[in-house]
Parts: C-alpha cells; sequence; structure tokens
C-alpha cells in the first residue's frame, strides 16, 4: 500500500500570544480570519507585521489563533536576508531560537527568542498513523515526484494527533528545491 500525503507549502508566518497581539495592534485586539487553513481550527488573518533582523526586513502573515507565546517561521533565505539567526526546529521549540523586532500599526515587540525554520512535518490523525504504520515523533521520508526536480525528503517529523488533519507542511526553499506545486501528493517511504 502507497502511504500517500498532500504536500503543502508553508510560507512565512508568525503565531502571536494575546500581549504581543494587544502591543502590536492595541489594547483588546483580536484577529480577523481570512480563510481556514488545512489544519482544524487554524486560519490565516489578515493582519501582518513587518519582522526586523540585523540586516532587513519582511513582511509575514499572522496565523491564527493566538497562541500562549509568539513565534516566527521563516525560511533559511529568509533568515539570512534579513540578518537572523533561524534553528531548524519543530512548531513551539523556541527556547534559544532567533531574536527579531516585530512591527505593528500600534507598537512593537522586542523578541528575544522565536525566530524558527520550521522543520519539515506531518500532520495525521490518530487513524492514519494506525493505518501507515506510523507513530508520534517518528522521523520518516517523503518522495514527490515532479518534473525535471524530483527528490526525497528526509528528515520529516511525524506529528501524530486527533486535532490535526493529513498533510505535510514545507517551506518556501524545501518547495522550490523539488518545485511542489498545490495539490501535489507525497508518498511516504519507511
Amino acid at each position: 500500500m502507497k502511504k500517500k500525503v498532500l504536500v503543502e507549502i508553508s510560507a512565512r508566518h508568525l503565531h502571536v500570544s494575546q500581549k504581543d497581539l494587544e502591543t502590536l495592534f492595541g489594547e483588546g485586539y483580536e484577529l480577523t480570519p481570512k480563510k481556514d487553513l488545512s489544519q482544524p481550527g487554524q486560519f490565516a488573518c489578515e493582519e501582518k507585521v513587518t519582522v526586523v533582523g540585523e540586516k532587513g526586513q519582511l513582511k509575514a502573515s499572522i496565523l491564527g489563533p493566538v497562541r500562549p507565546e509568539t513565534q516566527v517561521e521563516i525560511s533559511l533565505t529568509d533568515a539570512r536576508s534579513i540578518g537572523a539567526l533561524a534553528p531548524i526546529r519543530e512548531s513551539g521549540d523556541v527556547a534559544g531560537s532567533g531574536k527579531c523586532k516585530l512591527v505593528g500599526p500600534k507598537g512593537e515587540v522586542e523578541l528575544e527568542q522565536g525566530v524558527i525554520a520550521a522543520k519539515r512535518h506531518i500532520h495525521m490523525t490518530v487513524a492514519d498513523g494506525e493505518k501507515y504504520g506510523i507513530k508520534d515523533k517518528q522521523i520518516v521520508s517523503v518522495k514527490v515526484e515532479t518534473d525535471g526536480r524530483s527528490l526525497i525528503f528526509g528528515d520529516v517529523v511525524a506529528r501524530v494527533s486527533d486535532s490535526y488533519a493529513l498533510a505535510m507542511h514545507i517551506d518556501t526553499d524545501e518547495a522550490n528545491a523539488a518545485k511542489v506545486t498545490p495539490g501535489l501528493i507525497g508518498e511516504i517511504l519507511d
């Protein structure tokens, strides 16, 4: 049986705490959903902020809902272009990660840590994990076949929980390297 998975491109974005959201956009501010994402309860927001590093800056969209801690997810190319450290980490693992300044319409936030390049990963339900014989935190490889850029992504962490929907997430650098286009289906290898 082929273990198929939708491959999605995760562009630069950030998750914000309520405190930082209010500093950036004003007291009592609430996120404005723009569109639902593939993961249940997650959504892209209308709000964008400027991420400032030592050498430059870029705009990034906020994803909701708010989280306990602010986190910026950028590609390694983005990190180099703005002069920020972005270690490859799983979402939420921000201890000792890169720093930056966030600039919103009402204020600024100095992040002493929180900038990462997200580790490539697959979200899947418990049923998907059982069907594919994959456990939470297991490292797998995923083969993608594209015109002239087929490759196998190694070091893909499986994130198994019933709060997820089956999809692999890679950043824009990885997507460009493999010429990934929307709707591409990959194959999980053992």
